[in-house]
């Protein structure tokens, strides 16, 4: 389930409280006083056979008992007696539950069920909705809905608060008090056993009143639906995090580099950055981050230029830019020039602008101006220490007026009590953003970078793969059956490089010796000098054990080397099965860069994609980052920015820069990999040599574990769904392939919708044709294949690329209860019967999905679609207005 009766659960116009008590120290009592207090317009129904009056209302025996249906139940009484209630509430038809009683899931009945899959069972059949149990319960300002067990209540607002922990909800309606801050939803979401993050993220997506949604997260249980929504509901509104749990490791005794290195929190991060989701560290800067995007504008780009009148200040805000990856401007020398003209002589001469402390109000404004006009400078943080010498007032006033017009963004941060508290005001008063201290400043800058990143990660377009590839699927799953029938874990490195190969991924020749002399002889067929390597399937990392040699120049030093690596390996590890060795050619590439590529299985987000700096102090130097496949070019080279090895591979000195397109091609098929074999637990690629000649993996550690789901079904982001492309013959005999779009598709797409004709634009949109902008058309091809479909006909032209010759799109809802399609053809295609391919195909992919019904708006004067309409089934649904018709096809008997 996802929105079904939540309107039932968050706007209810009648509420019950199940266990309502007189006695101070029971929740029943609290929650009722609450409701009352708060002032709740609908009916309040307390529930409780021990009383005949609670509070001055009438108080009633048993939910059938009631005068009428409540929209909203809360309960209060044991956990025994919750599934019952639950059960009853669903007989009488009521839909929504907030349960706040603990101990649910602990407590099991005769049939082994827990009490809380007994509470599921019983509100399954009825629809009913429950959020909780085990949760502080709900506040609605808005409806001065009061349905929990605070010690105060909530102001009205515009941000909506979803938080895992009830013990942090009071600290936060404490807080929010103290400091003026309004809610449209405060939620407290318990266990999560029914109403997760993913519903409520659905619902305030299209909440009018909410503007930001904040949530704290100590765990999510359904990775995609929470990703499917959180990416939907981000494009439109700020979702800002905090989720705990910072420092925990998720894989202490993981058999590979990137399970040892990459913990949950690390795959957290990553999934909450794809999903558009800015994470800060504590509730103070989750409400500083909401007012920071609020005030502030898209950048061009993230470097920041400091304006200050102490150098001290300065300083330090430069410190935190730097320890959190921003970027300082360097200012250009007209701007130097500038400033040298307007300011004293010792000021700084550079970024920090130091204005020196007796800087009166003119000298910031002039300061502001100049430093704004900088076309290399994206943001500007403008600081002020008071002094006895200028009131803190007038300069605020300076940088306001020198502010006008800017479309850049402008942070303050007058340091101080008292004498800045009017400065402030006046920040606030011209919609500029103040901080009181340094640290605080930059961090909201971080902020907006971040947040910036993950909206261009929304709506980036993605560049093209630079070469198709097939990979060879029946081989990687040989070598996976095998030693899953031979019940190894572990496979050994041939067997690794032969996956590799399977996916196009280059890896150094490599043979198996089973002998010393075996070992001698395969390095004199393949060449010296070599590496050698013991093989062993229950040694990783082999040289922990001294189980690798190098620059082994003579077959006589091979065989040497093989008996002593032998005495050594037996020593260290005695119970270790050893198979013999490995042989590979020496790779002598003096600048290449050793890196590596990973892959682990996370047990909530699945399968998460690892690049960094490799070799044998991967561990040490920690220089990696994580993200969630399906990768494109655009996300892998995104992958690889966020490390600092990054840095070096755009080349230095004598050092060549590294082919990034071949790179991130790479980083797409391990992700193709680890997305198409759910049996495979953790890979390491390490090292993977990389310079100007190219790549090649020197070795590969891959786990395989048995995996009760198949391929895709454990990814978090549901995969371009290759399966559902066709191929379709026209009337004219012309064949062109429908398949699902894809982000990469936007130019094709800005192409088709420019060969569309005004009229047949005019038809479609139901307005005048206009030109699409890129976040308009990244909507259109960026689409979660979880909730929306989008097919589109395509010609192969002479340049190699694709045309776009018509779409037809299906947007379901959250429930898949209805889709609304709509189809367009352009327009030198019409009567090629393009449309109707289309539309069958939309119908049959819903179907097949199990949506209820299709629905659609047609123009009462588009008479050819709505001639197509009825001849593949829909019908006028009785809602029409007089201009357009909307037309129903049920799907489902």
């Amino acid at each position: 389930m996802t929105i079904r009766n939540l309107d039932k659960l968050f706007a209810p116009r009648s509420v019950a409280v199940i266990g309502a008590s007189d006695r101070s120290s029971r929740v029943g009592t609290v929650v009722l006083d609450n409701l009352i207090k708060g002032g709740f317009a609908g009916a309040i129904w307390p529930v409780n056979p021990k009383y005949r009056h609670l509070h001055g209302l009438h108080c009633y025996a048993s939910v059938r008992a009631l005068p009428a249906i409540p929209d909203l139940a809360v309960i209060a009484v044991p956990p025994q007696a919750v599934p019952e209630q639950i059960e009853k509430l669903g007989m009488i038809g009521c839909r929504a539950a907030v349960v706040l009683t603990a101990g649910l899931s602990s407590e099991t009945l005769p049939d082994g069920r827990t009490l809380q899959q007994a509470m599921l069972d019983a509100a399954k059949p009825h629809l009913l909705r429950i959020l909780g149990p085990n949760c502080l319960g709900m506040l609605i300002p808005g409806l001065r809905l009061n349905a929990s067990f605070a010690h105060t209540d909530a102001q009205p607002g515009q941000l909506a608060f979803v938080s895992q922990s009830g013990a942090l909800c009071t600290i936060v309606l404490d807080w929010a008090k103290q400091h003026g801050i309004g809610f449209s939803h405060f939620l407290s979401v318990g266990d999560s056993a029914d109403v997760d993050f993913g519903d409520i993220i659905d619902y305030l997506a299209s909440d009018p009143q909410t503007r930001a949604i904040l949530l704290y997260i100590e765990s999510v249980k359904n990775a995609r639906k929470f990703m499917s929504a959180a990416r939907s509901a981000a494009r439109n509104k700020p979702i800002v995090a905090v989720k705990s749990g910072r420092n925990a490791r998720a894989a202490q005794a993981a058999a590979s580099h990137t399970g040892a290195l990459a913990g949950g929190d690390d795959v957290y991060t990553a999934a909450l950055r794809r999903a558009g989701i800015l994470r800060v560290d504590g509730v103070e800067e989750l409400f500083d981050a909401v007012e920071t995007l609020a005030r502030s504008r898209k950048m061009p780009g993230e470097r920041l230029a400091i304006i200050t009148n102490g150098g001290g200040p300065g300083v330090m805000a430069v410190d935190t830019l730097i320890g959190h990856g921003g970027t300082l401007a360097d200012l250009s020398p007209e701007t130097m020039a500038a400033l040298d003209a307007a300011l004293p002589a010792t000021w700084s001469h550079g970024n920090p602008v130091d204005i020196i402390g007796d800087a009166p109000s003119s000298r910031y404004g002039d300061a502001v101006k100049i430093v704004l006009a900088d076309p290399g400078v994206d943001a500007v943080l403008v600081m002020h220490a008071p002094t006895a010498i200028v009131p803190s007032l007038e300069p605020a006033k300076a940088v306001v007026e020198a502010t006008r017009g800017t479309m850049k963004n402008v942070l303050t941060c007058w340091s101080g009590g008292g004498a800045v508290q009017a400065a402030r005001k006046v920040f606030a008063e011209a919609g500029l953003a103040s901080y009181e201290t340094p640290d605080a400043a930059v961090r909201a800058f971080v902020h907006m970078v971040d947040y910036q990143r993950n909206m261009k990660n929304l709506m980036e377009i993605p560049a093209e793969l630079p070469e198709d590839f097939r990979p060879d699927l029946a081989a990687v799953r040989k070598v996976i059956d095998t030693a899953l029938a031979e019940q190894r874990s572990m496979l050994n490195e041939i067997e690794g490089k032969r996956i590799l190969a399977a996916y196009g991924i280059p890896a150094v020749p490599t043979e198996a010796a089973a002998s010393p002399d075996e070992a001698a002889a395969a390095a004199e067929r393949m060449g010296l000098p070599v590496a050698l390597k013991i093989l062993s399937p229950d040694i990783t990392h082999k040289s922990d054990v001294g189980g690798v040699a190098l620059n082994l120049s003579s077959t006589t030093e091979v065989r040497t080397a093989a008996e002593a690596m032998l005495a050594r390996v037996r020593q260290h590890r005695p119970q270790a099965r050893i198979d013999g060795f490995t042989v590979q050619p020496m790779i002598r590439r003096a600048r290449a860069h050793e890196l590596i590529v990973g892959a682990l299985t996370d047990p909530i987000f699945g399968p998460a994609i690892m690049f960094g700096q490799g070799g044998v102090g991967v561990e040490v130097i920690g220089d990696r980052a994580i993200a969630l496949p399906p990768l494109n070019m655009h996300l892998a080279d995104d992958l690889i920015d966020r490390t600092k090895v990054s840095r070096l591979l755009s080349g230095y000195r004598d050092f060549p820069p590294v082919d990034r397109s071949a790179l991130s091609a790479l980083l797409i098929r391990v992700s193709q990999l680890i997305s198409d074999h759910a049996e495979i637990a953790e890979l390491d690629i390490n090292p993977l040599y990389a310079d100007d000649q190219g790549m090649v993996a020197l070795d590969a550690r891959i786990v395989v574990r048995r995996s009760p789901v198949v391929g895709h079904d454990r990814l978090a982001i549901r995969p371009y769904p290759s399966g559902l492309e066709e191929i379709v013959e026209l009337r004219s005999g012309e064949k062109v392939l429908l398949r699902p779009i894809r982000p990469e598709d936007e130019p094709a797409h800005v192409d088709f919708v420019n060969n569309v004709s005004a009229e047949d634009y005019r038809l479609r949109f139901f307005s005048p044709m206009r030109s699409l902008p890129h976040s308009e058309m990244a909507r259109f091809t960026q689409i979660d294949y979880e909730r929306e479909m989008a097919f589109i006909a395509v010609r192969l032209v002479e340049s190699g690329q694709h045309e776009t010759l018509g779409v037809v799109r299906a947007i379901t809802d959250p429930d898949n209860q209805r889709a609304e399609f709509a189809v367009l053809v352009r327009s030198d295609m019409k009567g090629q019967g393009l449309g109707e391919h289309l539309m069958r195909k939309i119908i049959v992919y819903c179907r097949q999905r199990g949506t209820r019904e299709i629905v659609g708006d047609i123009l009462r004067e588009n008479q050819a679609m709505r001639t197509l309409a009825t001849e593949l089934g829909f019908r006028p649904s009785g809602r029409s207005a007089s201009d357009v018709v909307e037309v129903i096809l049920p799907l489902q008997p």
